[in-house]
């Protein structure tokens, strides 16, 4: 079973579905001993960097969130999710992030023929072998929706990269932590050959 974190996001239910095609069971909950009994446990979210650990404290998620990954249960944050799992955003300045992984959430700047938020299909560069993208080639299509992107402290974590003006991590990989700043559930079949991958960590070796 995938546990899909409810705290109030905007794609829970298109993450949801791409994940019943894939023939997935899922729950979406914020109840604690549902969380900590799934196989797999995704962080969706799309908004503002305060407002949604805002909500994720006010439903008690925090300490669940730490507790899943402590237990090295998969667990996947996707483009806002992939945002909060990190130290901190210049979207909301002096709110901590979940501070799982070490890095900032930066603004895209601004250039000329940029649009911000920056919507629509980048490729993916992969400089190190990510779990997420096993089979899938160089130049992989995703889909992003951003004005703020992530800036990796640890460099071997960074799984994926893309450009927009500048170099964005586009994913991250680290022991059972997974997360992308695009959107795998509106990436068409790559998109889902990424979740059926972090569907089957765990499962097999993959």
């Amino acid at each position: 079973m995938i546990g899909i974190i409810d705290y109030d996001a905007g794609n829970i239910k298109s993450v949801e579905k791409a994940l019943q095609l894939l023939g997935e069971e899922t729950v979406v909950t914020r109840d604690r001993e549902t969380l900590l009994s799934a196989d797999h446990v995704i962080l969706p979210g799309v908004g503002s960097f305060g407002d949604a650990m805002g909500r994720l404290s006010e439903y008690g998620l925090i300490p669940v969130i730490h507790e899943i990954v402590d237990r090295e249960t998969p667990f996947l944050g996707i483009c806002l999710g992939l945002q909060l799992l990190f130290e901190s955003s210049e979207e909301s300045p002096g709110v901590p992030g979940l501070n799982l992984l070490p890095g900032r959430i930066l603004r895209i700047p601004a250039a000329e023929g940029l649009k911000i938020p920056h919507m629509g299909w980048n490729s993916l560069h992969f400089p190190r072998e990510g779990r997420l993208f096993r089979g899938l080639p160089e130049d992989t299509y995703a889909y992003f929706v951003h004005s703020y992107y992530l800036k990796a402290e640890d460099p071997s974590i960074v799984t994926a990269e893309t450009g927009y003006g500048v170099t964005i991590h586009a994913s991250v990989e680290k022991g059972n932590l997974f997360a992308c700043q695009f959107h795998p559930e509106k990436s068409s079949s790559a998109g889902l050959a990424m979740l059926k991958n972090f569907a089957s960590v765990g499962k097999e070796e993959i």
